[in-house]
């Protein structure tokens, strides 16, 4: 098992803060836009702004020749397909059962790692910590996690979810196993075939874009900076610098901010079972990552 340097350590942690607090600024962004044309907006909007940088860099993407199928195949399950499966879905499951579902990457991501990277081989430590780390969500989450939301369609949402899990999981496998390319450059093209999927698709559901007030402009806008732009960057980063399973890390980390910022900004309760299941996070986290995590505080010391 490869070290990791503590650059990637503080990736992780600021995608799982920034990531975190993006429910919150979705959820003010659609009471004045609809999900999908905030979705669509976001992607264009970080894929311009990628783009301008990549052509300031000088449009570099791989040494040799590109890969257009595999870099097609990711944009599409890593950006606008999980996009719309989450916003589908989330009509008819339980906002927990969303989170439950995204906690999920990890253990998608363990198996297919195990046979598809090298060097990324499954071992029962970094098993069981994954399985500790997915049951502090669940623990966080509560009730929410696992109720019927009464809806019709509801296993039809469920399994909406659960594909989009699958979609991050694949799509970092392929992402890790891409020849030498530029972050940037490969960020952006990922975005833009983004932009080809999601936006006839927000047409076909939701009609012709309406303008939004100055404030969902503002929102959408930050949006498409920080955790779509910028944070599809660091993602890009870490996949291919640390590993596709390091990266899953940030996925027990997203519920936990995601509550106590809605508790901070937006009033909600705090769970009681709080404390709890951040001890269950963190120690599963540590577990599954104790040898890097001995290596990095021994180099320190």
């Amino acid at each position: 098992m490869p070290d990791i340097a503590p650059r990637y350590w503080l990736m992780i942690a600021t995608l799982g803060f920034v990531w975190g607090g993006t429910f919150l600024l979705i959820k003010l962004a659609l009471e004045g836009t609809t999900p999908f044309w905030l979705a669509a907006s976001r992607i264009g909007f970080a894929a311009l702004l990628l783009c301008a940088v990549w052509g300031w860099r000088g449009f570099k993407l791989f040494r040799g020749e590109a890969n257009w199928p595999s870099l097609i195949l990711i944009g599409i399950l890593s950006t606008a397909l999980p996009f719309m499966l989450i916003n589908w879905g989330q009509q008819h499951v339980s906002s927990g059962f969303t989170g439950v579902s995204m906690a999920a990457i990890p253990l998608m991501v363990l198996p297919l790692a195990h046979v598809f990277v090298p060097g990324e081989q499954m071992t029962l430590r970094r098993l069981i910590g994954f399985c500790i780390g997915f049951a502090g969500v669940a623990l966080l989450i509560g009730g929410k996690a696992f109720e019927t939301s009464g809806a019709q369609l509801e296993a039809y949402g469920r399994a909406a979810c659960l594909s989009a899990a699958a979609c991050y999981s694949v799509s970092s496998i392929l992402t890790r196993r891409l020849p030498p390319a530029d972050p940037v450059g490969l960020a952006a093209i990922f975005l833009v075939i983004g932009c080809f999927i999601i936006f006839p698709a927000a047409w076909i559901a939701e009609g012709p874009p309406v303008m939004p007030d100055t404030r969902t402009l503002l929102i959408a806008a930050i949006l498409g900076l920080i955790p779509t732009a910028a944070a599809n960057l660091l993602r890009v980063i870490v996949v291919r610098e640390a590993g596709p399973t390091f990266m899953t890390l940030t996925n027990y980390q997203v519920p936990v901010w995601a509550v106590v910022l809605g508790a901070v900004f937006l009033g909600e309760e705090l769970p009681p079972s709080m404390l709890l299941a951040m001890v269950l996070i963190l120690g599963g986290l540590g577990l599954s990552q104790f040898g890097r995590l001995s290596r990095l505080f021994g180099k320190g010391g």
